[in-house]
């Protein structure tokens, strides 16, 4: 994912910052725990789709 569109993107849910996991898979917003999914460089904004973030995920 680009750095501009990342900078761009903010949680659906608080409008807080979002950041790329290690794999660049996902979205994560700590302050929510959630983890928002990105498929084919699109990232999926639903809250419906996004998964809970693990505690060591929320720490990190």
């Amino acid at each position: 994912m680009q750095k501009l569109m990342l900078g761009l993107l903010v949680c659906p849910l608080c409008k807080g910052k979002l950041t790329l996991n290690g794999g660049r898979t996902e979205l994560h917003c700590r302050p929510d725990g959630l983890a928002f999914p990105i498929i084919d460089e699109v990232p999926v904004m639903l809250e419906g789709r996004a998964r809970t973030l693990t505690t060591e995920e929320r720490v990190g």
